[in-house]
């Protein structure tokens, strides 16, 4: 077997880069948290939000229980201060890793307003649908800003 020559090596840190999450904040949970509210979901994201600088789109795995998997946030993308960029694709590819059953999404808005923009709404439901496709519910979308929350399925949004 050859050694990884300097490209390859370069490749195998950014993936590493890419593929690791920050670790849980100090005191957090150590078993898997059930989300079945949005407040649970903000109380769980809100350590992970208040780090944040930049707009990060994160997807909570689910078991059929709703019980997180892996008890952390998976991230999706990170973006700039007002926005990231979000596929389905990649959102559904994490969660059949997991082998989740069902997902949550969630994402901060750096600005402190957590209103959902058109953005927001169209993302949701390009999810919802590819989730029914897949057999992959989105159970919520979340939106944190400010220290306050919008929940998509508590406002009918989905």
């Amino acid at each position: 077997m050859t050694p990884p020559d300097g490209r390859q090596r370069r490749l195998g840190a950014l993936r590493l880069v890419r593929d690791t999450s920050l670790p849980a904040p100090e005191g957090y949970p150590t078993g898997r948290v059930k989300c079945g509210q949005p407040e649970t979901v903000f109380q769980f994201m809100e350590p992970y939000v208040d780090r944040e600088e930049v707009e990060v789109f994160w997807i909570l795995a689910l078991t059929v229980q709703r019980k997180i998997i892996m008890n952390r946030p998976l991230t999706v993308s990170r973006g700039t201060l007002t926005g990231t960029l979000v596929h389905p694709r990649e959102v559904f590819r994490l969660a059949i890793q997991a082998n989740a059953a069902g997902v949550i999404a969630v994402h901060n808005h750096p600005s402190g307003d957590p209103t959902p923009s058109p953005e927001d709404r169209a993302i949701t439901g390009q999810l919802v649908a590819a989730g029914g496709i897949l057999g992959i519910p989105l159970v919520d979308h979340v939106v944190i800003g400010g220290g306050r929350y919008v929940s998509f399925s508590e406002t009918g949004l989905l």
